[in-house]
C-alpha cells in the first residue's frame, strides 16, 4: 500500500474528537484527493506530516524539542518520506530519530491534527499534521540531534509557554490514551 493510500485510509477511519479537528480531517482528505503528491513536502500548497508526542513510560512527562526554526517546544515531528510506508511509519521514523530513543512503542492512532503555517515554500506553506504518540522505554536517554537546539522532559501538566496549544493537546491525549490502555 502507498503511504498516500494509506493516509486516505487512516483519515477516513479515523473519528475526529472535536468539530474543529473534523473540518480539517475533511480538509487534509480533500487535499489528498486532489494532490498526488500531498504527502511529499514538494506539495507547495501544503503537504501531511507526521508528528509524535514522546512519552515517559509512565505517561507524566513528554519530551520535546526546542525547534530551531519555530524558537518553541514542540513534539517532534516532519516530512513523510519515500522509505515510509505510513503515517505510523512517519511518526515513529521521526521520534526515533529527532530524540535519539530507541525502542519506542506508538501508540493507536491519530490522535490529533493540526494544521499550521511553514516556510517550506516561500512566502509560506501548510502543514497537515497528522499526530500520535509514543512511549519509551523506562531507562530511555534522549539525544539531541541536528534537528533541535535542545531536548528536554517536561510534565505533561507543565509544559512551557514557549509552545503551543497542540502540542498542550497532544500530550495530554497521548497520556490519556497511554493511561486508557493499562486500564484495559
Amino acid at each position: 500500500m502507498s503511504l498516500h493510500r494509506d493516509a486516505v485510509a487512516v483519515l477516513s477511519g479515523w473519528t475526529a474528537p472535536t468539530t474543529e479537528e473534523e473540518a480539517l480531517r475533511t480538509e487534509f482528505l480533500e487535499h489528498l484527493r486532489t494532490h498526488d503528491d500531498a504527502m511529499m513536502r514538494a506539495c507547495v500548497p501544503g503537504h501531511l506530516t507526521a508528528t509524535t508526542a514522546v512519552l515517559s513510560h509512565d505517561g507524566s512527562q513528554v519530551l520535546l524539542t526546542l525547534h530551531p526554526k519555530a524558537k518553541m517546544w514542540l513534539p517532534m515531528g516532519g516530512h513523510c518520506e519515500i522509505s515510509d510506508m505510513s503515517l505510523a511509519d512517519a511518526a515513529l521514523r521521526e521520534a526515533w530519530e529527532e530524540s535519539g530513543i530507541s525502542g519506542l512503542e506508538l501508540l493507536p492512532g491519530p490522535l490529533a491534527v493540526d494544521k499550521h503555517v511553514v516556510w517550506c515554500h516561500p512566502p509560506h506553506s501548510w502543514h497537515l499534521d497528522v499526530e500520535y504518540a509514543a512511549v519509551a522505554p523506562e531507562e530511555a536517554e534522549a539525544v539531541i540531534s541536528e534537528e533541535s537546539l535542545d531536548l528536554r522532559w517536561f510534565p505533561v501538566d507543565e509544559i512551557p509557554e514557549l509552545s503551543d496549544e497542540a502540542t498542550r493537546r497532544l500530550a495530554a491525549r497521548g497520556r490519556d490514551a497511554l493511561g486508557s490502555r493499562a486500564l484495559g
